[in-house]
């Protein structure tokens, strides 16, 4: 793999890196670079849709005010009057990229608007149950018939590109780009650039059980901290309420739009319909309410799952709604027009993230960030539904126009060392690299899962620190692999989140603690520097 000079690297070839790409590609040539496919990140899986204030009596404070409440008072009130007023302009910029959204129900409605738990209003656009699917495909056909837009797939960002990595050392933190394998060959490739953009999804994988795609380690969280980035609000990990357990199937989500349409969480057991005893809001109570109330009775009584039923609403109904679902379950014995679905929660989305500012400036200069990578100060202590690829949308237009901008600031490279290959070998401890990948995944979920203790949290942080030593003598030896550049990014985020979590003695939003269970009268960030 040769050198690679572009005007932009955007790392991540989701929601956030495709918006940014396509502002951008106008005026300059960017590079796209995607871990794997690029549909195998996060955006292609988001089934429930895109919140916007979209219906006449619905407002932006309304959607202000809802994403706050379900932030437990931690958001950043300028992020979210910014996000929330830009949203109906994202989503006409998508309707006019070919997104075929729902088209509503009577003329006086322009698309169908359903909604989802912690909204006082329907502000959900969505496209049947498969939303993201066809985002995801709307902005890949728009961004591969551009020319100035390269898309690279199958390339395993390892590092950042410092100034401490120039011919020339420089202490200013400037970054150039990154050096990413390239997973068929195993060679290591350089794309230098006078901005990049970080865009590289969240840490859903450092979980057990998670609704995340494969690839969803944290690896740009990983890397802007070693390049020198504050991180925060990690201990903010979001679980879905409503995973499907199943044996075989893993990480299949069902959408809390289910719930927002008439779907009632029971137990299995008597078939008593159980949110009404821990919230007034019931099944459309924040999903951190929730995944806790499936949680407590899971452990109360000994489940593994409950049920989520929606079977009493007409079969059409059900099946024009839910056809992804109906039809994956069916596959899998499950008739959700006449029976309930057995779930559980599952890690789902990662709140906290690398610091941004409005224009989604990270602290180095050169360094961009957009969606679940970052902590814009939009979700809080915890995300409102739908909300997720909204932020996407717009803190990747606002990246872009920030470097359109402010170009003539941003320096050309320097002299970039190449990747040294010289002083490794071919591992012959693979095997271990796995058993290290899904140790951390086990004891986060154990000791950092929906209920917190110090105890626990010590005990996590214990097994951090070993496997931090462990994975450097690793990383320090052997050739660079694609499962070892995840395990050396997890071990990094488990930690993070880890700490964050001790640091915080309160409960709030998405971290419970038996130890700390008031919420404490300011809201206040954590923040990690390096």
């Amino acid at each position: 793999m040769a050198d690679h000079r572009y005007d932009i690297v955007i790392i991540g070839s989701g929601a956030a890196g495709l918006t940014a790409a396509l502002n951008l590609a106008d005026r300059f040539r960017v590079v796209v670079l995607a871990k794997g496919g690029l549909s195998e990140g996060s955006t292609a899986w988001a089934q429930g849709g895109i919140a916007a204030v979209l219906e006449p009596g619905d407002t932006f404070d309304s959607h202000i005010e809802d994403t706050i409440v379900a932030g437990a008072g931690l958001n950043d009130r300028r992020t979210v009057e910014f996000v929330v007023e830009n949203a109906p302009k994202a989503i006409e910029r998508l309707a006019e990229l070919g997104v075929p959204f729902n088209p509503g129900e009577d003329a006086a409605e322009r698309w169908h608007l359903t909604r989802e738990g912690g909204h006082s209003h329907r502000r959900i656009v969505h496209v049947d149950d498969a939303t993201g699917w066809a985002v995801q495909q709307a902005l890949e056909r728009a961004a591969a018939a551009h020319p100035n837009i390269t898309l690279v797939t199958d390339m395993a960002a390892i590092d950042l590109v410092t100034s401490r990595h120039g011919v020339r050392y420089s202490g200013d933190g400037h970054v150039w780009g990154v050096y990413a394998l390239h997973r068929p060959s195993g060679k290591v490739a350089l794309f230098t650039a006078r901005a990049t953009i970080l865009a590289t999804g969240g840490a859903g994988r450092v979980y057990q059980f998670s609704t995340a795609p494969r690839g969803a380690s944290g690896d740009g969280i990983a890397m802007a901290w070693r390049a020198g980035c504050r991180i925060s609000n990690m201990e903010f990990n979001q679980f879905h309420p409503t995973c499907l357990y199943n044996l075989e199937v893993k990480n299949f989500l069902i959408t809390e739009a289910m719930r927002g349409e008439g779907g009632h969480l029971k137990l299995p057991t008597n078939g008593h319909r159980f949110m009404p005893d821990f919230d007034s809001r019931a099944e459309l109570a924040p999903r951190d309410i929730v995944a806790r109330a499936i949680d407590h009775e899971i452990k109360r009584l000994g489940l593994d799952y409950v049920h989520l039923d929606i079977s009493h609403q007409p079969a059409d109904f059900v099946i024009h709604h839910f056809p992804t679902i109906h039809a994956k379950l069916l596959t899998l014995g499950i008739d959700i027009t006449k029976e309930p679905i057995p779930v559980v929660p599952a890690m789902h989305y990662t709140c906290g993230g690398v610091m941004i500012d409005l224009d989604g400036r990270t602290d180095l200069p050169g360094l961009y960030a957009a969606g679940e990578v970052t902590q814009s100060g939009l979700h809080g202590a915890n995300r409102l539904a739908s909300n997720s690829l909204l932020e996407c949308f717009v803190f990747g237009e606002a990246a872009a126009r920030h470097i359109a901008a402010n170009w003539e600031s941003l320096p050309e490279p320097p002299a970039i060392r190449e990747w040294d290959e010289s002083r490794v070998t071919d591992s012959d401890e693979d095997i271990v690299v796995q058993h290290n990948w899904r140790e951390i995944r086990r004891f986060m979920w154990d000791y950092v899962g929906i209920v917190r203790t110090t105890k626990r949290l010590e005990r996590a942080l214990h097994r951090v620190d070993l496997l931090r030593k462990e994975v450097a003598d690793y990383y320090g030896n052997y050739r660079v692999t694609s499962d070892l550049i995840e395990l050396r990014n997890l071990i990094e985020v488990a930690g993070l989140i880890v700490k964050s979590a001790l640091h915080r003695q309160e409960s709030r939003g998405l971290h419970y603690t038996l130890d700390f269970p008031e919420t404490l009268p300011e809201a206040v960030d954590t923040v990690l520097v390096p």
